[in-house]
């Protein structure tokens, strides 16, 4: 991962002039530290030199009337370590300081593109609202797969709710509930942030949660093979389960009742009080020997009969499916 500034940055990089304290080109490459090394841009930025109000005043102007981009990165180089201060505020949501300093950096560029130095202001200040705005999205963006704050109550809780109950850690409510807030402390962070208590309540029970994994990997045999989205989707409305139980539905009545009709009346009824016939007491039909004392033939007789009607039937079922 690279820390180093656009091309059109380092084209206007500058330095102090030892002697006179005036501002110097030089060699862009001079500012940028070896790739990936987060210490040496650091120790890169905070040597660069801080602009006057006259200067900020002239650079601004020019890129304003003129659109100097050698001004232009006058005034971003010269703020850079403003990024670097602002953006190690936000470490502790496990993100990389260098994806922190870069999005700060696009913030500031934002910042300067739209500065004017009519209205009175120093840059420094109007640049924290455009630096901590472009950190604020990527943080939201990156911090959990889902997103977790989207209206401006949420995201006003996301990034206050942590420093707030840090101030807590000292109560005597927390003392025996370290994780969970007390409902003196939701109500204090709502009139606070002057939001519901119950956007409180949902932002703290976000942040304290975590990701599942909807759909774990099939090679896992641990405890993550078994996935939300193994209970959480519906089986039943699946198109090829749809087709086989509307096909058992067919099966069961009309094609059983086709099948029937191809039985005489004696294989039939055997049929039917065999396997279809169900009393109110929840006990099937006749057996085998009811059957043989009620036609006075053997039992096996009766089963005989029996198994050569359920061939008829099954040849039927299969040709009408």
């Amino acid at each position: 991962m690279s820390y180093t500034l656009s091309p059109q940055t380092r084209a206007a990089a500058v330095a102090p002039n030892t002697k006179t304290g005036a501002v110097a080109n030089l060699n862009p490459w001079s500012l940028v530290p070896p790739l990936g090394n987060l210490d040496a841009y650091i120790s890169a930025v905070n040597r660069l030199p801080m602009l006057t109000l006259e200067q900020e005043q002239e650079f601004a102007k020019n890129l304003k009337e003129n659109n100097d981009l050698d001004s232009a990165g006058k005034l971003v180089l010269s703020h850079l370590r403003l990024v670097v201060s602002i953006s190690r505020k936000y470490l502790g949501y496990g993100l990389p300081h260098g994806d922190l300093i870069q999005e700060g950096n696009i913030g500031l560029m934002k910042a300067v593109k739209r500065f004017d130095p009519d209205q009175g202001v120093r840059l420094v200040s109007y640049a924290m609202h455009w630096i901590k705005a472009e950190i604020h999205e990527y943080v939201l963006k990156n911090w959990r797969m889902v997103k977790v704050a989207t209206t401006k109550a949420q995201r006003k809780l996301f990034f206050n709710l942590r420093s707030m109950k840090q101030g807590f850690k000292d109560d005597a409510e927390v003392a025996t509930h370290r994780d969970a807030l007390t409902q003196g402390q939701i109500d204090s962070m709502a009139k606070t942030l002057n939001v519901k208590r119950e956007e409180v309540i949902e932002m703290e029970q976000r942040m304290s949660g975590g990701d599942v994994l909807l759909d774990p990997n099939p090679a896992d045999d641990g405890e993550n093979a078994f996935g939300p989205i193994a209970y959480l989707a519906d089986v039943t409305q699946e198109p090829t389960a749809l087709m086989e139980s509307r096909q058992h539905d067919h099966l069961t009545t009309d094609g059983i009742s086709a099948a029937l009709e191809e039985l005489d009346p004696r294989a039939r009824r055997i049929v039917e009080e065999r396997w279809l016939k169900v009393n109110d007491d929840g006990s099937g039909g006749m057996t085998l020997h009811d059957l043989a004392a009620d036609y006075k033939v053997s039992a096996e007789r009766i089963r005989q009969i029996e198994v050569a009607a359920m061939k008829k039937m099954k040849k039927v079922l299969a040709a009408y499916a």
